[in-house]
This record gives structure tokens, sequence and C-alpha cells, in this order.
């Protein structure tokens, strides 16, 4: 069987990880660039990896009590230039709407001059002063708190270094936004939150994380305090996968959130804003890819089951055809994580081996081939997507129909546990808590390496730090950035005592973990 390239060296090392993830990406048919530079097209088995994504997370959302609602694209550029570290963390990767019509000039079309807009427009790269805008009107009184809401929709940010559900100019997203009564209400929600993601990706993605607070230096803008979960990529490269943030009263004060507390008095709000995007599937990808492609957690796959029908142009054919539509009706009958299984009967005309290798690379968890022995035998030939070969050789299983239709449920919870197994293994086993030092930082992630050409795995580190800010902090900051590195986190999941600061010698406060990122 056809591979797609290849992400292990025979030495066990990874190599050309960008172009390995970037092939999985196009011959699993996720994603391809669109005319728009740095933009992406999201195509159907993607985009409804997506769609699961986003029908899953926001049950959870809804269940943790918020409510969806949609605000406009456009945000005044008065909006955002409210909260100076809000835009002085944006001002570079802002698109700005100027003109309101185009005209024919010269022979030319372009903006007509007389269309300027009075006040510029910025598209939507976030929404924490439009959302602020209108809870100012919305809230008036305590009993107006919590107000918890939530949006899905695309963001704009002019990115220069794009890659496919990474980072692009484009994507899309939730962002959930939340204001309270008090600064200990507001830090729950961010707390809850941030465990809600964790649940999440763990348990839909078979995604293992680290949750933990962001560096002062690591912040969202305007944001109090950031925390994260962080996923650790097949080459040892850490994603944030999604954050949650505490802005105290920063925007509230900027855009006039107050309310009527019950003696009476006009208090500001606190507030809550937290996200995850289309990067996910990124992560999915370079969490779970192997060397024949994608393979998707059954969760988020958008046909958990494929069956192939091994056609020769015979008679028996008919019976073949015929046994694959009894299998896929029974199939539909049965329920996985509390939904009908989704199965495909694949009929296009397409040549049988050539249909196998398409779900194959596009990762459907179970992939069926039913050929005239099967049917005289009564029985169902299967590949598991999560364990497709023994070395180079692809293994087949064969277990009686009316067996396979009753434990489909049970294999397709085999493969989610299986990838997370594998994910969690790797986690675990390359977090290092023996580097002490500066010094024996740079020289195990190797100084002056370009990270995206890096010929060797390197995992993450773990070591104490005396958390640092002003410009102690500014000076890691640049020690770390020689090294193309930075702190992903300090994890929720702290000892009581700890060693020296690794950057300062300083009594350690905390453990923060240290890796090249996405």
């Amino acid at each position: 069987m056809q591979r797609a390239l290849s992400v292990h060296r025979s030495d066990g090392a990874r190599s050309n990880f960008p172009n390995w993830y970037q092939a999985v990406v196009r011959e699993a048919d996720m994603a391809e660039i669109s005319p728009v530079r740095g933009c992406m097209i999201i195509k159907p088995w993607g985009y409804g990896v997506w769609e699961l994504i986003q029908k899953e997370l926001d049950k959870r959302i809804k269940d943790a009590g918020h409510d969806n609602c949609y605000f406009p694209l456009f945000i005044p550029l008065s909006f955002i230039a409210k909260e100076a570290s809000h835009v002085g963390g944006f001002a570079k990767e802002m698109a700005v709407v100027t003109h309101h019509r185009l005209k024919t000039i010269d022979g030319k079309l372009q903006p007509d001059p007389d269309s300027k807009l009075e006040e510029p427009l910025i598209v939507r790269p976030t929404s924490e002063t439009i959302i602020g805008d209108a809870f100012s009107r919305w809230i008036k009184s305590h009993r107006d708190l919590p107000m918890l809401i939530n949006q899905w929709a695309n963001v704009v940010r002019w990115e220069m270094r794009t890659r496919l559900f990474l980072r692009t100019t484009e994507f899309l997203w939730q962002e959930g936004h939340t204001a309270h009564a008090d600064g200990h209400e507001a830090m729950e929600e961010t707390l809850r939150i941030l465990d809600l993601y964790r649940e999440f990706s763990e348990k839909i993605l078979a995604m293992p994380v680290i949750d933990g607070e962001k560096s002062a230096n690591e912040r969202f803008p305007g944001a109090v305090k950031t925390y994260s979960i962080e996923a650790m990529m097949q080459d040892g490269k850490a994603l944030q996968a999604g954050t949650s943030h505490y802005l105290g009263t920063h925007f509230a004060e900027a855009q006039n959130i107050r309310f009527q507390n019950e003696t009476g008095e006009l208090t500001l709000c606190h507030t809550t804003s937290w996200g995850v995007s289309t990067r996910l599937i990124g992560g999915v990808i370079m969490t779970h890819g192997d060397d024949d492609g994608l393979r998707l957690p059954p969760t988020i796959a958008p046909k958990q089951i494929v069956i192939v029908p091994m056609l020769r142009g015979k008679p028996e054919d008919a019976d073949v055809l015929g046994f694959c539509h009894r299998l896929t009706d029974a199939l539909s009958q049965m329920k996985v994580y509390g939904q009908p299984i989704r199965v495909l009967f694949d009929t296009k005309d397409v040549k049988s081996a050539d249909k196998r290798w398409n779900w194959v690379r596009r990762g459907a968890p179970i992939i069926v081939e039913i050929g005239p022995r099967d049917v005289a035998n009564g029985v169902v030939s299967f590949m598991r997507r999560d364990s497709l070969r023994d070395g180079d050789k692809v293994k087949s299983h064969s277990m009686p129909r009316d067996e396979f239709v009753a434990g489909a449920a049970g294999l397709l919870n085999q493969i989610q546990a299986t990838l997370f197994a594998e994910a969690k293994n790797r986690l675990e086993s390359n977090i290092r808590s023996d580097i002490t030092s500066p010094g024996a930082l740079a020289e195990y992630f190797g100084a002056g390496k370009d990270d995206d050409e890096a010929d060797e795995f390197k995992g993450w580190v773990r070591a104490p730090w005396s958390n640092p800010t002003g410009a102690a902090l500014a000076g890691i900051e640049q020690q770390l950035k020689s090294l193309k590195l930075s702190i992903r986190n300090a994890p929720m999941d702290q000892d009581e005592s700890h060693g020296p600061c690794i950057f300062t010698g300083e009594k350690g406060v905390q453990d923060i973990l240290i890796a090249r990122s996405y």
C-alpha cells in the first residue's frame, strides 16, 4: 500500500515534519491554499471534522450555562483604541476597511475616493471591545449577572508566515465572553473553562494536554491572567490548543461595563474571554497522523466506518453489493457515544484498492472490505486505522457479520482509547526535569538550529523558576528567543517545594514548561 510521506528516519528521529504535515493535509483532502494570500479553503472532509468539533464543544459550552449569539465582523477603530494594551498586542495584525465602494477610474476598478469612511473599520481580530460595548448596555444591575455568552465566528489576523489550520490570516473559532460581579467569580469561570477545554481535548480529540498559567510576557493583551492547554506534537513542539483569560476590570473600565450592586453602588464588572479555533484540527493531525496519512479519533471522524465493496465485474458482485447494503443498514442502527454510528457504503465508480487507500489517508477509523468470499462465509473483513500495520504489512481482521455489528461501538471505543494512550505516553515520556541551567538548556535544544529543519526529536523541559517580572523577565525572554524557545505555561499540578530557578539560581516558586512551539 502506498504511503503519504514518512515522518520517521531509520534512526527513529523525526525528519521533514513540516513537509509531512502538508502532505497529510493534502492527501487527506482536508484543506488547500486559497487564491487569497494566507487564507485557506477547508474542504468537505476537513470541514466535517470541524463541524463535529463544534457540535461537541458547543454542547459543553451550553451545558455550562452559556448562550450563543453573534456580533459584527467589523469593529469601529475607536472601540479598539479604547484599550491601549489590547490594541498594542494586535496592531500589526489588524486588517482595516477604509472605503465602502469601488469605482472605475482610468479604466481600473479601485476604491472610490468619495466613499472614504469617516471612521475606519477593523476586520474582527477578536471581539472583546465590541462585546464589551454591548455589555455596557445589557448590564445594569447585579440581577443581570453573570452574563455568559459565546459566539462561533471567523476572525482575521494578518499573518506573515502561514500554515494550513495552524496559522492562517482568516480562521474559524469560538470565543466566549463573560461578565461577573467580582474577581473571585470571574476567576472561577476562567478556570472552569480551562478545565472544560482540557476535558474536551482529551476525551474528544484524544489529545492529552497540560493545563497551566501563562507567564506575564505570554498573556493575552489586556489580561490579568491567561491560562492555556498545551499539547505535544510528534516533532516535540508544543501547540497552544486553547486559552482562557481573566481580564479583571480592564475592559470593563474601557467600555464602561458597570452594574448597580445590592447597596445601589455602581461597580465595574470583572470579565473573562476564552477560545479555541480550527488549529485544533492541525493539532489532531500532528498528534495522531502516521506514515500513511491521517488517523482520526472516532469521536470527530465524519465517517466512522467505511464499507468498500471488492468488485470484480462478475455476477457475484450483486451478492457483494447486497451484503454491503444490509451491513450498512445494520450498523446505522447501532449507537456509539450516544449517537448512531456514522457509516458510509462507498459506491463510487473507482477501483477498490484506490478506494481503500483514499479512506486510509483520510483517517477513517474502520475500513471494511467485502468480497465474494466474505459474503459466502458471512464474515466482515476490516482494517483498524489506529493499528493499520505490523511493520510494513497491512493487518486485516475478520469477524462473523453479526458479531462485528454488535461489537462495532466497542471497536470504535478501543480505537479512541488507543490513540489517546499513544499520545499520552509520548507526552509523559518526553518531558525532562533534569535540565537546571541556561547552558544545559541550550545544549539540549541546540543553539541556533532552525526549528523547522531540526533533524532530532526534542521534547519539553520542566524546570523551576522564580517567576521574575520587568527587566529580569525581559532578559529571560531574550535568552529563550535566541534558542527559539518559549515558556508554555506553569502547570496547574505543582509540587509543594521547588529547586533553584533555572535562569537566576534564586529560590524557585513554581515549575514551568519550556519548549519550541507552533
